[in-house]
């Protein structure tokens, strides 16, 4: 994928990723595309991890699912650590 695709996948995946976890209003789109693909290497790793297949870079429903998964642990850890 390019760049271009990354940060749109991104910017997809932190967006619905913050409505899923309830920080949409506390974070722009920059954070957005940040967590979203911050998001994805995480979901990537887990998936890695729980399926024992190697890592795929693609655009494809799987992986957006994949990059949402890991966006959201992504925020609620974060979350969880300010809230202390």
């Amino acid at each position: 994928m390019g760049l271009v695709a990354w940060i749109i996948f991104g910017a997809l995946a932190g967006w619905l990723a913050s409505v899923i976890a309830g920080t949409d209003r506390r974070q722009g789109c920059l954070l957005d595309i940040v967590v979203g693909i911050v998001g994805a290497f995480i979901g990537g790793f887990l998936m890695q991890i729980a399926t024992g297949q190697g890592l795929r870079f693609g655009f494809d429903i799987r992986s957006f699912v994949v990059a949402v998964l890991g966006a959201v642990v992504l925020l609620v850890i974060t979350g969880a650590t300010r809230r202390r």
